[in-house]
């Protein structure tokens, strides 16, 4: 016969087995991931009373009202990137007329500058053909004249006179600037800006900018030192980054006066402007770097008024 088993002692044994299984950890496991701060942030806020919520959305709006407006004063205080600010040189651009020097070390008033002509003409030679034009085109005196002589040659001479007035105006009216196209404008802004910006001109009038001292093993520091003296050149200074970016200016304001009359719609002339302005980009950065902030770099800069959107930061047209 099977033992009998007594009640009470399988409930004994069962009340310890209850007793050790207690003591041991009991790890919980949970199926969600833990509150992001996103989520805890958004929790936090539910729990705020409606007056809290529109003082903190009051806050952010004024914050984001205030960040716009530096934005707004940076922009304006950087300048235009396509035009600068104006300055009477570049203002010249739009009828190519040369500025009178107005430099503090002349003693004399400024002269008038000469005249710049369509066509590459010369005003003295132009003069000098009307001259011999004219003396060619003069009637000859077959009769001795007299006061108050109503002949023949009189009423010639006469003719003579107003038909060489009348050649001058319109020869005159030709070659001017004022009925230029755009091509004859830009080629003589183009030689304008070599005779201002080129160091054939600019080398006797500007100082030289200082060098980095680096004194050898046995030579004492050189503070002050500059560069060496200019080699004479051949010719009109072309390719000198001044020059370059004085033209580009040029280019750039007759291209940016174009579409503006042409509206947004003509593509080309807008990437054309885009690519010439970040070419002068590119140049002015170099300039600024191999000046260091020189005589040179200044006069470029306050001559045709580029300002830090000209050449810093990125340049979105």
């Amino acid at each position: 016969m099977p033992p009998r088993i007594c009640m009470r002692s399988l409930l004994d044994g069962l009340n310890a087995s209850l007793t050790t299984t207690s003591r041991l950890p009991i790890r919980t496991f949970s199926s969600t991931s833990p509150i992001s701060a996103a989520a805890r942030k958004k929790r936090k806020h539910a729990t705020l009373d409606r007056y809290a919520a529109a003082q903190l959305e009051r806050n952010r709006l004024a914050n984001r009202t205030r960040q716009a407006e530096l934005r707004a004063e940076d922009a304006l205080a950087a300048g235009d990137p396509v035009h600068g600010r104006p300055t009477p040189f570049v203002e010249s651009f739009d009828a190519a007329i040369d500025l009178p020097d107005l430099s503090p070390d002349a003693d004399s008033p400024p002269a008038p500058p000469a005249a710049r002509l369509k066509h590459f003409f010369d005003p003295d030679e132009i003069e000098q053909t009307l001259s011999k034009a004219q003396h060619l085109a003069h009637p000859i005196n077959t009769a001795p004249a007299h006061p108050g002589d109503t002949s023949p040659f009189a009423e010639l001479l006469e003719n003579h006179t107003l038909q060489h007035q009348t050649a001058t105006e319109a020869i005159a009216r030709i070659t001017s600037l004022t009925q230029a196209n755009n091509e004859d404008l830009l080629r003589v802004n183009i030689q304008r800006c070599i005779d201002v910006f080129g160091r054939h001109s600019t080398d006797s009038t500007l100082p030289r900018k200082a060098l980095a001292a680096s004194p050898g093993p046995n030579l004492s520091p050189a503070a002050g030192r500059r560069d060496p003296a200019p080699v004479p050149r051949a010719g009109p200074d072309t390719g000198s980054s001044e020059v370059q970016i004085a033209i580009l200016t040029a280019k750039i304001r007759a291209v940016a006066n174009a579409l503006e009359t042409r509206g947004t719609t003509d593509k080309v002339t807008k990437r054309d402007l885009r690519l010439l302005v970040h070419r002068r980009q590119k140049l002015l950065q170099y300039l600024r770097r191999k000046e260091r902030g020189g005589p040179r770099w200044v006069n470029v800069i306050e001559k045709l008024g580029l300002t830090e959107a000209t050449w810093k930061g990125e340049i979105s047209l």
